[in-house]
């Protein structure tokens, strides 16, 4: 499933290109910087997210939570396990260094895609390792109304 929206005549699909879309159109220079280092970095999250996080949960995702019966290889569970922990531990480790959130102290743009990986992290059945950045993060995040209205809402 893509996500699409539709501003008038203008219809974008892609979720990290509607978010991008929907700041530069209605505002909000807090969450996503005109400043180049400052954007980014934001950038580097999204991207990283959509990429190296997603593609680490693809197989287990639809195994665990969907039941898919084309993912359901003990082996490739096994290895999608393994490298979404890694991207998992990845996060942390920068959840760590900024005390706060993904590119810094302050939420951002990139807090919205890499908090709803997050969601699903917690949301699927599998041996997780303790990552307290991440869990602190989470717990942050779910301190949000649209956190727990679009991420935290009991749907992986």
């Amino acid at each position: 499933m893509v996500p699409v929206i539709q501003d008038g005549d203008f219809v974008l699909w892609e979720s990290n290109s509607i978010i991008r879309y929907l700041v530069a159109r209605y505002g909000g220079e807090w969450l996503y910087p005109s400043e180049p280092q400052r954007r980014a970095r934001i950038d580097q999250w999204i991207d990283w997210q959509a990429t190296d996080l997603n593609r680490s949960w693809s197989y287990v995702f639809p195994a665990l939570v969907r039941k898919s019966p084309t993912h359901q290889d003990p082996a490739q569970i096994a290895a999608g396990s393994a490298s979404w922990t890694k991207n998992m531990q990845i996060l942390d480790r920068q959840l760590a260094s900024t005390g706060g959130y993904v590119a810094g102290a302050e939420f951002t743009l990139a807090d919205i895609p890499i908090g709803l990986s997050v969601n699903r992290w917690f949301g699927t059945p599998l041996q997780r390792p303790e990552l307290p950045a991440v869990s602190a993060y989470f717990e942050r995040l779910s301190q949000r109304k649209g956190y727990l209205l679009h991420g935290n809402n009991g749907s992986p």
